[in-house]
């Protein structure tokens, strides 16, 4: 890990060109113009970064997620590092809406890489001496790091969204064993009973609905994931939920909308009512179908930047939020 001056002045907010909407309206929300910070591509396609605003001792945040295109986003992100380790930023948070690799967290046969790991180590040697991420796919990601990690939940925006939908009837239902924890935090919070979907293994990368475990004849279920890739998780927790006796009344609700694949065309599913996810991923225009609703985190993520400049308790907002 490299270190950096323990000194550190005013506030500097950068955005990479991963999703510079939210990183804008994140630097809106504290009162700060966007650093100036300038990114190209030479015609090998080698990315080069250059600073434009003086970072000496002041402490800097850089929003990037790393979703599609994963590499390049990741890449720039490592550069942009390097440039303000070497412009002497005194203290430099990686604001990560989305941290691509997450699902690569442990070793599912012989002789493959975890990669979650690797791009802990490659961020911490890169030049950031903090992170901030949202709703990691597996919290004990935290553990790969050797610099602090805070770890923010969308499920606070996204319940509040849901407050206002009828919620009678309704239950909340974990697509897997992996999303249990998440589904009773949103059950906590709307006072509805949880459903679990059980999965059996039925290749190297295929699995099958095995049985639905709780009641959902009659009830209108929410269907909740960290993220949403090729829609398959989704696609068959519908028919498993349908075959159950569900309404055909369904929400999906995710935090990082990746949609590549068929995503969006099982998500025109007429038994799904509602599709709600966040903007931790730039949400453009040809994926946003008619039942869409994008919650932004936006201010989850300048409270939590605002309590790390001041070094006050960033778990405090979840105490807020419940």
């Amino acid at each position: 890990m490299r270190v950096s001056s323990c000194v550190r002045g005013r506030m500097e907010v950068f955005s990479g060109t991963a999703h510079p909407e939210l990183a804008r309206e994140i630097a809106d929300l504290i009162g700060l113009p966007l650093g100036s910070l300038n990114v190209s591509r030479f015609p090998d396609g080698e990315v080069h970064v250059s600073i434009g605003t003086s970072v000496r001792g002041r402490d800097v945040f850089v929003v990037q997620p790393t979703c599609p295109p994963v590499n390049e986003n990741f890449a720039e992100l490592l550069i942009i590092l390097d440039a303000l380790y070497r412009a002497s930023a005194g203290r430099i948070t990686a604001v990560i809406p989305y941290y691509g690799y997450a699902r690569q967290d442990k070793k599912t046969a012989g002789r493959e890489p975890i990669t979650a790991r690797m791009v802990a180590d490659m961020l911490s040697v890169g030049g950031a001496n903090r992170v901030l991420a949202v709703d990691l796919h597996s919290p004990q990601i935290q553990g790969f790091f050797d610099i602090p990690v805070d770890h923010l939940t969308a499920v606070g925006v996204l319940g509040e969204r849901l407050r206002g939908a009828e919620l009678r009837d309704a239950v909340i239902v974990a697509p897997d064993a992996g999303r249990v924890n998440m589904a009773t935090e949103y059950a906590n919070r709307l006072g509805l009973p949880v459903v679990i979907i059980h999965k059996r293994r039925t290749g190297p990368e295929q699995t099958a609905v095995a049985h639905v475990v709780g009641e959902v004849r009659g009830r209108r279920p929410i269907i909740i994931d960290d993220m949403i890739t090729t829609g398959s998780t989704v696609n068959r927790s519908v028919e498993a939920l349908l075959r159950e006796g569900a309404a055909p009344e369904i929400y999906v609700v995710v935090t990082h909308p990746v949609l590549v694949g068929k995503a969006l065309e099982r998500l025109s599913n007429p038994a799904i009512a509602k599709v709600v996810v966040t903007n931790t991923i730039p949400v453009g225009p040809e994926k946003r179908i008619g039942k869409m609703d994008v919650v932004s985190v936006a201010p989850l993520i300048a409270d939590a930047i605002a309590r790390i400049h001041s070094d006050s308790s960033v778990s405090d907002l979840f105490a807020q939020a419940a």
